[in-house]
């Protein structure tokens, strides 16, 4: 185990590090940001991770539906996540090239769809179909093991946002029309995941329910980073 003792740590970034059974003993954290998968969090002898959980249930409800194993709590939830994506579109396309931007060294908001794009093709098709099609193109992979036997993927691609977004709606139609004919014994059913070295390499043994809540809480998720990226570029253009 690494230790950092007395150091001036202000202003340090961990971006993807696996930080459990860290220990911050004696410290000063003040307007520090966490962002992740935070569990059994104790600050200050205090278990805080309930309480962290329910207030975002309460801002965002449709994380309740998302955990839910009735199929008809994930079909509403995968068309409120689609409508959630389409309001934050519509606010891009009012300003030309924002979907480009970053801030903070985060993903532009084509680059988030692309990974989404990716996403579906691994966790839904391959995942809970059982499909050992090749990638879509335009995908773009995690930046751990990125595109481990991700056949298909280019890099080279750059492809304009209605071009993705066309791909994201036949995904998202594709994903919906499945949902409307699964039942509770096909989600709670072993996810037949190809027998091969193909992303996403921890799928295997997961159930199709569980690797559903993957797509679904990505899809959750990175709207929820976009839309917090959009109001830090447009309060630095106000500035």
């Amino acid at each position: 185990m690494t230790q950092h003792i007395d150091e001036d740590l202000r202003g340090a970034e961990f971006r993807e590090c696996d930080l459990t059974g860290a220990r911050l003993i004696g410290v000063v954290m003040q307007d520090a940001v966490v962002d992740g998968l935070v569990t059994n969090l104790v600050v200050n002898g205090v278990e805080v991770t309930e309480y962290v959980e329910a207030e975002l249930d309460r801002r965002h409800p449709v994380r309740v539906l998302i955990r839910s194993g009735d199929p008809a709590d994930l079909r509403t939830a995968s068309r409120q996540l689609r409508a959630g994506w389409a309001t934050t579109l519509e606010r891009i396309r009012r300003t030309p090239g924002l979907e480009r931007r970053s801030v903070n060294g985060e993903w532009s908001a084509v680059q988030t769809m692309r990974h989404l794009v990716f996403v579906h093709d691994s966790w839904f098709r391959r995942c809970c179909l059982g499909s050992t099609e090749l990638f879509t193109p335009m995908g773009v992979g995690p930046t751990v093991e990125p595109y481990r036997g991700a056949h298909g993927v280019d890099l080279s691609l750059d492809p304009t946002l209605d071009e993705i977004v066309s791909v994201r709606d036949a995904q998202a139609a594709e994903l919906e029309a499945w949902l409307d004919e699964v039942d509770a014994a096909q989600l709670a059913a072993l996810a037949p995941v190809p027998d091969d070295d193909v992303w996403p390499p921890y799928a295997r043994g997961r159930s199709v329910r569980q690797c559903l809540g993957t797509v679904l809480n990505e899809t959750f998720e990175h709207n929820r980073f976009c839309v917090r990226d959009l109001d830090l570029i447009e309060a630095q253009d106000a500035a």
